[in-house]
């Protein structure tokens, strides 16, 4: 499996990197939960632009997104506008979706995209290709709130991702027994050994699925999500916490 380096993290290899959501609704808001992370240690910020009130003007989301690159300049910048079918704050049209996405992509401020592997293959294919053509890394994705698919179609998700060209395939899925979270630790080690060629990043849900979200390194998921001041999706654990688990079981793995 080939690794990712962005900004000297090194992403497929080692205990799992953590991503941390910034979900404010105004400029100051997202700019203070920025100034608060200067103090913690993770690895990559994630901005949920679907929270700020004012992500219809582009103008103004390029804005912000350079004033985080000055506040954090080391650390890896994700890029993420959640669709509401997808469990975001908002809903747009396509059009708007690829020409933020690609407009952020060409902006010079962030390190990664999100992409929503359903938005269709077309447009899908053009967002990535625009990310790469700016040396912008893409993180496809796919979110079921409902329920936890079977094990064949989680792994099937994540292969097209890989096929249609994402640098690291991503899917959350919501458990509703402790079978369903087996399912997705199952599809993820599948995914892992026989198909990925590249870093892949999976969960299941809530509480039920939190021990998918420190499990990565075994069955193997590359990165996880952990929550500074406000979580962006339902189980994910307090930062210092997470990292200290993270930590731990590496060194276990590792003895």
């Amino acid at each position: 499996m080939k690794t990712i380096t962005i900004k000297g993290l090194e992403i497929g290899k080692g205990a799992p990197k953590i991503i941390v959501p910034i979900v404010g609704k105004t400029e100051k808001a997202i700019l203070d939960e920025a100034q608060l992370l200067t103090t913690i240690d993770f690895d990559v910020l994630e901005w949920r632009v679907d929270h700020f009130h004012e992500v219809d003007n582009i103008d103004s989301v390029k804005k912000i997104a350079e004033k985080l690159t000055q506040v954090l300049p080391n650390k890896p910048i994700l890029f993420t506008f959640r669709s509401a079918k997808e469990g975001g704050e908002k809903s747009v049209s396509i059009d708007f979706y690829v020409k933020l996405n690609k407009a952020l992509a060409a902006s010079g401020f962030v390190d990664l995209i999100d992409v929503e592997i359903f938005t269709g293959d077309t447009f899908v294919k053009e967002m990535i290709e625009t990310a790469h053509a700016h040396h912008v890394s893409v993180i496809a994705s796919n979110h079921d709130f409902d329920k936890t698919p079977e094990k064949d179609d989680i792994v099937g998700r994540l292969r097209k991702m890989q096929t249609l060209g994402a640098d690291i395939p991503k899917i959350a899925v919501m458990p509703q027994s402790t079978s369903d979270v087996l399912t997705l630790l199952a599809a993820t080690a599948e995914m892992a050994e026989k198909y990925a060629d590249r870093p892949i990043i999976t969960m299941s849900m809530a509480g039920l699925g939190g021990i998918s979200r420190i499990a990565g390194e075994t069955f193997g998921s590359a990165m996880t999500f952990g929550a500074a001041k406000t979580a962006s999706a339902p189980g994910q654990l307090d930062i210092k916490a997470l990292r200290q688990i993270l930590t731990t079981l590496h060194k276990s793995a590792a003895q």
